[in-house]
């Protein structure tokens, strides 16, 4: 009984045993059909379907793919506003740590050398700068003549006389009002203000000026092909004969003569008239468009700017808080690091009297400027083209504030003069470039904006120092060389070499030609 029962009992386990081995052999067959299905399914599928697969996994993956760093040539990441941030705050913990040492050393915060000048004299720099910018209304009221009958008697038009008159009301302007803070013995940080500003009407005036005398001879030309196009009461009344009817080929050739008329009419007329149609030449020549023009931030007169709806007053007040911290840290980077290294060379170099030993002096002293200088050249970028421009805008409602481009990944220096200031480059090509390139050609041309603007910024620097050497005006003149080698194929395709270059010379070239003004 006992050997039937175990061997009844065997059968029985082999059964069981068969059994699992079925069940196993099912169930690895259904996850491999399992897993080939999932396969399947996420080669076939989209994206979004891959997506949700994966957010479905029990254990978390991570997603691979093909991607270059944010900072890889090839990367076409754009947004760095985490080093704007970090400038700034650079710049707040110079300021800390400049006033704890002053307190320190001094007792007080700030040193007050810089801040005495902004006070010397200020009443007669306001009342200067007003009076300044109020003559320059001869511009409305030369082109008003114009369109007055006692001018037309007179037979005064833009081509004849008008030009001539104002262009020697510009020179005359200029030379006055560059010369008052010499004449007055204003500091040097009035004259560089009232200089500045001096220059920027004077484009102002010289854009409103030359772009409505274009205008009025638009005008004029348009009269005349009225005149033309009217007929006579002799052609109306008159009985045309049989030997006056034109043939096919006249009549088509009437026909597009007639055609071309109308062309050169239309255009003509649409020069005369804004973009949107709401204000036309000479209903221009108004005291309010006037005013208007000059607090817009541009340089190019028009007869009418894109606007914004309204002012945003946190915007415009962000902005003015701006513009006077900006002129803080500017003090506090020309007291602290600026003049303190200049004092203590022109000291030394009083008490030399070999070149070699002056020029010691002197590369010790750029190098101990490149820093400040740097920040420096920084903050006189934001304080103008950032601030200043842009509280003006919102002022006037005025909506193209594309007041610069990226001038830092510039190559080259006609690049930088395209992004640097975008205000004063419309207005130079405008008004010099395309003014001068169909008499003289672009490359002569080319040599004349140069020339002229580097006239411009030698003005500036005998204003600061009080001194004509001509530093900045070679300096500046010599970018045309280096522009025409940096035009090459060989040197152009090196950006990033070219960026390098770019950056190394605003920061050696401000610094050098301060030390240079200053110092010899």
């Amino acid at each position: 009984m006992s050997t039937s029962a175990d061997y009844l009992g065997r059968k029985e386990d082999d059964v069981n045993n068969q059994s699992n081995l079925r069940s196993r052999d099912i169930r690895s067959t259904r996850t491999a059909e399992s897993r080939k299905s999932a396969i399947s399914t996420l080669k076939s599928s989209s994206s979004s379907q891959k997506l949700r697969v994966e957010r479905r996994r029990l254990f978390p993956s991570i997603e691979y793919a093909s991607r270059v760093s944010h900072f890889d040539p090839q990367s076409n990441y754009r947004d760095f506003q985490g080093f704007y941030v970090l400038f700034w705050v650079a710049l707040t913990i110079m300021v800390i740590t400049t006033v704890m040492r002053n307190v320190k050393d001094t007792g007080y915060p700030v040193r007050v050398e810089i801040w005495r000048l902004f006070t010397v004299k200020v009443w007669e720099l306001a009342y200067a700068d007003v009076l300044m910018i109020s003559t320059t209304v001869v511009s409305l009221l030369l082109h008003r003549f114009f369109q007055s009958k006692p001018g037309k008697k007179m037979g005064l038009r833009w081509h004849v006389g008008g030009m001539a008159i104002q262009s020697a009301y510009q020179l005359i302007w200029f030379s006055f009002w560059v010369a008052v803070p010499f004449l007055q013995e204003w500091t040097w940080t009035a004259q560089v203000f009232l200089t500045l500003h001096t220059f920027v009407f004077l484009m102002k005036m010289h854009s409103y000026a030359f772009y409505n005398g274009h205008l009025s001879e638009i005008e004029l030309r348009l009269h005349a092909l009225d005149e033309k196009s009217t007929p006579s009461l002799e052609s109306v009344y008159q009985t045309p004969n049989i030997g006056d009817r034109l043939t096919p080929e006249e009549s088509c050739a009437k026909s597009q003569e007639t055609s071309k008329f109308s062309v050169l009419r239309e255009d003509l007329a649409n020069e005369l008239t804004s973009a949107t149609g709401s204000v036309t030449y000479p209903g221009n020549l108004t005291w309010s468009n006037y005013l208007d023009y000059l607090l817009c931030p541009t340089l190019c007169y028009e007869l009418e700017y894109p606007r914004t709806e309204r002012v945003v007053w946190s915007r415009l007040g962000y902005k003015i808080l701006a513009v006077f911290g900006v002129i803080f840290l500017l003090t506090i980077t020309s007291e602290e690091f600026i003049l303190p290294v200049l004092a203590e060379s022109a000291t030394r170099i009083e008490n030399v009297n070999t070149f070699s030993e002056t020029a010691l002096i002197l590369a010790e002293t750029i190098s101990m400027l490149l820093f400040p200088f740097m920040i420096t050249f920084l903050l006189v970028f934001l304080i103008i083209f950032e601030y200043v421009l842009g509280a003006f805008a919102e002022i006037t409602c005025f909506a193209d504030r594309h007041f610069y481009s990226d001038w830092w990944n510039s190559t080259d220096w006609m690049e930088f003069s395209r992004k640097w200031n975008i205000p004063v480059h419309h207005f130079f090509r405008r008004h010099v470039y395309s003014a001068s390139s169909p008499h003289i050609g672009r490359r002569m041309a080319t040599f004349g904006t140069f020339l002229l603007s580097s006239l411009g910024h030698e003005i500036v620097m005998a204003c600061i120092t009080k001194k004509v050497r001509g530093y900045g005006f070679l300096l500046q003149m010599s970018q045309l060389p280096i522009v025409v080698i940096q035009q090459t194929r060989w040197v152009k395709e090196k950006r990033v070499l070219n960026n390098v270059c770019f950056w190394c010379s605003i920061i050696l070239g401000t610094s050098m030609i301060c030390s240079l003004y200053v110092l010899c």
